[in-house]
């Protein structure tokens, strides 16, 4: 899809009308500031396109075909941000084979920016993480996994800060409770501290100290569930300065971001692309001057798929 079209099909939010912009005209204004977003969640050691004979994905996914995306949107756009909600290992012999060598290398040479830890990153152990962590040149984010008594000690970040352009972006990462999903081996002395209020009391330091202009959350909550479990809707309603929240767990496909209210009564935007690295999550923010205050943004769900004379 082109950019004209894109924007024009996608761009949603009431700062349009407010800022009194035609779509096509918005990212083109003096005073407007562009940032892209893009995002994975449960890729599961997707390495190689799913093979041509698949059942529902076939030449779907794939290492190459989604750096050669990324690749061509950071040629395209300025101001370009790539996280990751979780489930990186398992799924696929890379894997079983490398333990997870692979996956971080290539998200590296990709130059995801962040990410965080899901259940199946435990797979092999925190002493299994640890060792391949020297492979990842970006910071894992998990506040409310408490390794103090583990390796994985001061290996782990409660949040980072990114600057791009003006816009100052504050991110944090959430972990699901390990307790159930994984064996107490494989996650040892780790103790989960409680999503929620871990949730408000990083937003509210990013926002109050550090004045960030967007605060994203990657969560490997999961997405909705029928019964009272932390969700990534429980956490929109819950906090009051997350914009955004990146899901992962529930290898839940959407089309569109769900909005949600907070507990302020603004919409927290939730996105989630499915799992195995079959699309590619995006959300172009457009920010208006300090004056106006106003922020929109378009979505997109770009799948990756190997077509020869594009990856060439």
């Amino acid at each position: 899809m082109n950019r004209r079209k894109f924007i024009k099909n996608a761009l949603t939010g009431s700062a349009v009308l407010a800022l009194g912009l035609e779509h096509q005209h918005l990212f083109a204004s003096e005073d407007i500031q562009k940032l892209t977003i893009l995002h994975t969640n449960d890729v599961h050691s997707r390495i190689d396109p799913f093979p041509a004979d698949d059942v529902r994905y076939a030449g779907m996914a794939g290492v190459a075909p989604r750096a050669a995306l990324i690749k061509k949107i950071r040629a395209e756009e300025e101001h370009v941000l790539l996280f990751d909600a979780g489930d990186i290992f398992q799924g696929t012999p890379y894997f079983n084979f490398y333990g997870g060598e692979a996956e971080l290398k290539l998200m590296s040479a990709m130059g995801y920016d962040a990410g965080t830890m899901g259940n199946h990153d435990f797979d092999n152990g925190i002493e299994g993480f640890q060792k391949q962590l020297p492979h990842a040149n970006f910071p894992f984010l998990t506040a409310n996994y408490d390794f103090s008594d583990t390796p994985l000690h001061g290996k782990t970040k409660n949040y980072q800060i990114f600057q791009k352009g003006r816009i100052k972006v504050g991110v944090y990462g959430l972990g699901i409770q390990l307790d159930g999903l994984v064996n107490k081996q494989q996650y040892g002395n780790t103790v989960y501290l409680d999503p929620l209020k871990t949730a408000q009391e990083i937003e509210s330091r990013l926002k109050n100290e550090e004045k960030c202009d967007l605060i994203i959350c990657l969560s490997h909550l999961g997405y909705k569930y029928d019964h009272n479990k932390v969700s990534d809707h429980v956490l929109a309603a819950s906090t009051q300065h997350t914009d955004l929240i990146i899901g992962g767990h529930t290898h839940t496909f959407l089309t569109t971001p769900t909005e949600v209210k907070n507990a302020l009564g603004r919409q927290v935007i939730i996105n989630q692309v499915g799992f195995a690295g079959i699309n590619l999550g995006r959300l172009d923010f457009a920010f208006g001057s300090k004056k106006t205050g106003k922020m929109t943004y378009a979505s997109a769900v770009e799948p990756v798929k190997y077509i020869s004379n594009f990856c060439s």
